[in-house]
């Protein structure tokens, strides 16, 4: 099994609709350490650290996770692994 961690900014419609909450409760019960952070510019900032095969399913479950969102770009970024605690919203 291989940790990781990732960077993932999604964009479109994915503030105000509990977006960051709903990431973060599925980062928990996939096993992942990170945050759910809004930018400036509208769109969501991922920091999730773990094993490969739960970053898989967060990023697959993004982008139809929230019902009130509308995905229009995921993009990631494989990190340096980097111990992080928990799973917060910032």
């Amino acid at each position: 099994m291989s940790q990781l961690c990732i960077r993932a900014n999604v964009t479109g419609r994915v503030q105000g609709v509990g977006f960051r909450f709903h990431t973060a409760h599925e980062g928990l019960k996939y096993s992942l350490k990170g945050y759910a952070k809004n930018l400036p510019d509208g769109s969501v900032e991922i920091l999730a650290c773990g094993e490969k095969e739960n970053i898989d399913a967060l990023l697959l479950w993004l982008g139809s996770g929230v019902k009130l969102a509308d995905i229009k770009s995921i993009k990631t970024e494989e990190l340096e692994w980097r111990h992080v605690d928990g799973f917060t919203i910032k």
